[in-house]
């Protein structure tokens, strides 16, 4: 059998954009081939040049040099002809949050010319395969976030595509939404014989693709199976455990500046080391690290991952983003591991008559990591935003730094960091105003105020972006920026909310380097996620549901819960989803 034609074909292809006099180039002389009848993950970081593919590929970019081909159709010269026959999701799906669910399906098989006659049985298949027939009456705007991606995916299918582009549906859901919407994805390729390409910013979603394109500052790093990947860092993977558990953060930071470490990452209750070519971590470890100061360390091989070889492919690539200064607080903080620093009490936010939190409890202790995790509307992000003094209580206590928020709100705040899931700053002003204008909100005044700044553009090499605008850095150093000015008044608390979605891995483990830091200065962290890797970073975490705690501990607890993960070893993404299921086991 003769094999099938590409689905999609990418010759030479160029794509640059340009805002006043700076020009981005996106795609660099990109050639590349995807096949039908598979879920192809076009994976890499933010900025890497994923959304520009999807639409050069929709039709709704032209290619400044080169051509793009799609199901044998070049799409510059017929571009209907083309979106007749693909189903494109971007990022930020519209959906029309006044209308019902049925209103919405209504309203995009119009948009798509579905026939009438035709409607209810394919709307009954889709309903079904996303589990979303009981809410068919329910306004869109008060879905969760999983299922309102997953009402999007309903309306791109209304009618049946023969190439669906997916681009990142699973930024910002919650792990049990992300399995929900790869099981729909699989059924798309197994039962209509669908071509998918599918972009994320999750490595671990390499792992579920047919096949993997990985995309890299526009350019095209490798292709092929995830575990061709994962092989070329065979031999180099390695955990360490044995040391003190309240050493593990400066060690962690030790290792990963070591010549041979390629990466240390902190996993519960080891480190995972990926090593340089022909490095024997077990005798280096035992040369370099002294036993008397850190523990007796047990160094064993493991299998690797896609996530080691995208890291070591990536290192020293990035010449225009060095690893930043560690951060240096000038007042480090006493910190007494007694002290609960955090307190929460039967705490309730209600929402009319809609109890958003309804009598959670929990407590956080000084210089330590805590983790608030929950489902897509659990209430983590109401607990937060009312922690934080954002959000008024409607009902029990909290005291933050040993301030009452219902009572001396703006006192609490003082001693507060901030840090928002969205860039939050001024994008139209530049990094220097924007330090400028958050030094004056958290009351710096004079040279106070100026030494701060100055702390602030050296400790993160903002520098060379003092005169840019903020919308236009980097997303690397957006995240610098924000977390530069969450830090300007030494706070010794700091609130983290999705601190690192969308972020490349490497952005992701010096923020995390920075973080640690801090910690051990002395500054207490609160942190929500749904990047289950980062939830191992905490000492202790919540995970919340249905506006209640639904389970307290250590990640290795909370993981000791679960009876097994999916390959033999058990992830916090296991323990999550199985205590949320045995929850719905009970209701």
């Amino acid at each position: 059998m003769a094999p099938a034609n590409p689905a999609i074909v990418l010759e030479g292809v160029t794509r640059t954009f340009k805002s006043g006099s700076l020009v981005t180039t996106a795609l660099k002389n990109l050639s590349i081939k995807i096949r039908p009848g598979i879920v192809t993950g076009l994976i890499g970081p933010d900025g890497a040049g994923k959304t520009t593919f999807m639409r050069l590929c929709a039709g709704l970019l032209r290619p400044d040099k080169g051509s793009v081909t799609v199901l044998g159709t070049d799409v510059a010269r017929s571009t209907l002809q083309v979106q007749l026959k693909i189903g494109y999701m971007p990022q930020r799906f519209a959906l029309y949050e006044d209308l019902t669910v049925q209103e919405n399906m209504d309203l995009y098989a119009d948009l798509q010319g579905v026939p009438v006659n035709v409607r209810k049985e394919r709307f009954a298949q889709l309903l079904d395969m996303a589990g979303m027939a009981p809410f068919t009456s329910r306004l869109a705007g008060r879905l969760s976030g999983g299922m309102k991606q997953k009402l999007g995916l309903i309306c791109t299918l209304v009618r049946a595509p023969s190439l669906l582009l997916l681009d990142e549906p699973t930024v910002g859901v919650d792990p049990v939404s992300r399995r929900e919407l790869w099981a729909i994805v699989y059924r798309l390729v197994e039962h209509e014989k669908m071509s998918v390409l599918l972009s994320t910013a999750y490595l671990d979603e390499a792992e579920r693709c047919t096949e993997v394109a990985l995309l890299h500052n526009g350019e095209l790093l490798g292709q092929g199976p995830p575990d061709a990947f994962s092989k070329e860092v065979q031999g180099r993977a390695w955990t360490v455990t044995g040391f003190r558990q309240e050493k593990r953060r400066g060690l962690q930071i030790m290792l990963s500046d070591l010549p041979w470490v390629v990466d240390a990452l902190i996993l519960g209750q080891s480190i995972r080391l990926v090593t340089a070519p022909g490095m024997h971590a077990p005798s280096l470890v035992a040369k370099t690290v002294p036993e008397s100061k850190w523990g007796k360390l047990v160094v064993e091989s493991v299998p690797p991952r896609f996530e080691d070889c995208f890291i070591a492919r990536l290192k020293g690539s990035r010449k225009d983003e060095e690893i930043s200064r560690d951060i240096r607080l000038e007042h480090p903080i006493q910190v007494d591991a007694d002290r609960e620093i955090i307190v929460v009490r039967d705490l309730k936010r209600r929402f009319g008559d809609f109890y958003a939190v309804n009598g959670i409890n929990f407590s956080v202790r000084q210089g330590e990591v805590f983790g608030l995790l929950g489902a897509n509307g659990a209430g983590k992000t109401t607990t937060f935003r009312m922690l934080c003094g954002l959000l008024p209580i409607s009902d029990g206590t909290c005291l933050v730094a040993g301030k009452d928020l219902r009572k001396a709100g703006s006192e609490a705040r003082r001693r507060i960091g901030y840090m928002a899931q969205k860039f939050s700053l001024y994008g139209e002003i530049s990094v220097r105003q924007n330090l400028n204008f958050f030094s004056s909100v958290y009351g710096l005044k004079g040279r106070h105020r100026r030494i701060q700044i100055e702390w602030a553009m050296d400790t993160f090499e903002l520098h060379q972006y003092a005169s840019t605008k903020a919308h236009l850095l980097p997303l690397g150093f957006k995240q610098r920026l924000a977390l530069a000015a969450a830090l300007m008044h030494e706070p010794s608390i700091l609130f983290l909310d999705e601190p690192t979605s969308g972020v490349d891995p490497l952005a992701r483990r010096e923020f995390w380097r920075h973080i640690n830091n801090l910690v051990r200065q002395g500054v207490t962290v609160l942190v929500t996620t749904h990047f289950m890797e980062e939830a191992e970073y905490c000492d202790r975490l919540v995970i919340m549901a249905g506006g209640k705690v639904l389970a307290e501990g250590t990640p290795e607890e909370l993981k000791a819960k679960c009876p097994s993960g999916e390959t033999g070893e058990i992830t916090m993404e296991d323990a999550f989803i199985y205590l949320l299921e045995q929850m719905e086991n009970r209701v």
